[in-house]
């Protein structure tokens, strides 16, 4: 595999926690203790970590489904499937059936797995849930609040009254609420959804129902960081995107309008964006890797009511890289990758590995499928990090 030198002037991050140094190849090279099993060389900029898992994946269906799916197979182990397809996955027998959709498409040389929700609506039964728990296949059940995002008109409208007999089930099951987390009350501002949703639904929900277990999806804001570092029993965490941590609100409109930095929830303040990077880069295991990475066509994205998502699957790892390099944190990197989800989840972290390097490549201009072109996150510029297979 060829090598890439680190440049002279470039600064590497040597945690405190090395537990010692070893020749290889006539390179020295600075190994991690086995607390993580990251490995970081000295000479050649590269680190080995466990495989990651994406907790938060949209991948479609269709011909969308084909051309998608390889992009988060090659690098992720598993991943969190959300279930707001047209229409959404509201029953196990659908979520079985989109399953064995994704496996038919996977390539061949791939042991990615995909782990499946169901989406909450004001008529699922705790029944279905426990039929979903018991299929080994369903790991989540998806709160979207009607109307907050694509395909989320047949979501939930009366969390605390038709939905709470499935909520308690889930307590019961240990089963976690995943949460789209924005208010949909036309007169609350876009920018401050997130903020009052918390306020008014989150908060009494912890308070009614402490045991539950729930991922606060695609944080955006300080106000999410407050409210999830405020619950200390271990049973709140959140996801967090490539773009909240590297984008703020100005990247919507800088040169003309953005549409492909147009997502949901949408970008925020610059004070916001720095207080996720914060929070995620402090070791802190209540934060784990979700990219909501969300592919629409380009048309779809390019006209006069363009549709919210931002595709970062083919380059999201190589993003959350340059967050952990940029904050002096690499050593953290890989229990925010492939260490926070799975132990949040109960499930055993991944085996084999992944290399990164330090070895510029430029995103493709556009993806194409057979009904069309995605344009992914950054798409014609460089990225500094390269993903490997070990």
């Amino acid at each position: 595999m060829h090598s890439m030198r680190a440049s002279p002037s470039l600064k590497l991050p040597f945690p405190s926690n090395l537990a010692s140094i070893s020749s290889s190849h006539g390179r020295r090279s600075l190994r991690l203790s086995s607390s993580t099993g990251a490995v970081f060389a000295q000479m050649e900029t590269t680190i080995t970590i466990t495989r990651p898992d994406d907790w938060h994946l949209h991948l479609r269906d269709g011909d969308l489904l084909q051309s998608v799916l390889p992009h988060s197979a090659k690098q992720f182990g598993r991943a969190i499937v959300m279930p707001n397809l047209k229409p959404p996955i509201t029953t196990t027998a659908k979520a079985l059936a989109y399953r064995e959709s994704i496996l038919k498409a996977l390539p061949t040389d791939t042991d990615f797995s995909p782990l499946m929700t169901l989406y909450l609506t004001d008529n699922t039964s705790p029944e279905e849930v426990r039929l979903a728990r018991n299929s080994g296949a369903v790991f989540a059940v998806k709160l979207y609040p009607a109307g907050a995002t694509t395909n989320s008109q047949d979501g939930v409208t009366d969390i605390f009254g038709k939905c709470l007999p499935v909520l308690e089930e889930m307590v019961k099951l240990e089963m976690p609420l995943l949460v789209h987390g924005e208010v949909t009350d036309p007169s609350v501002d876009t920018f401050d959804r997130e903020k009052v949703f918390i306020e008014t639904i989150l908060t009494p929900l912890v308070e009614k129902l402490p045991s539950l277990k729930i991922v606060m999806e695609h944080i955006t804001t300080a106000d999410a960081v407050n409210f999830i570092e405020s619950c200390k029993t271990g049973n709140i965490a959140a996801t967090v995107t490539p773009q909240h941590m590297l984008l703020n609100r100005n990247s919507l409109f800088q040169g003309g309008l953005q549409p492909h930095n147009y997502c949901l929830p949408i970008l925020k303040r610059e004070t916001h964006r720095r207080a996720i990077v914060e929070a995620v880069t402090s070791g802190s295991t209540k934060y784990f890797l979700g990219t909501d990475s969300a592919p629409h066509d380009k048309k779809r994205k390019e006209c006069s009511c363009g549709c919210a998502g931002i595709y970062s699957a083919p380059l999201a790892l190589s993003l959350y890289a340059k967050v952990f390099e940029e904050a002096g944190a690499l050593d953290k990197l890989e229990a925010f990758t492939s260490f926070n989800g799975p132990e949040f989840y109960g499930l055993p972290r991944n085996t084999s590995k992944i290399i990164m390097r330090k070895s510029p490549w430029k995103v493709p201009e556009t993806y194409s499928y057979a009904s069309g072109v995605i344009v992914p996150m950054f798409a014609g510029e460089t990225v500094e990090w390269l993903v490997c297979e070990e």
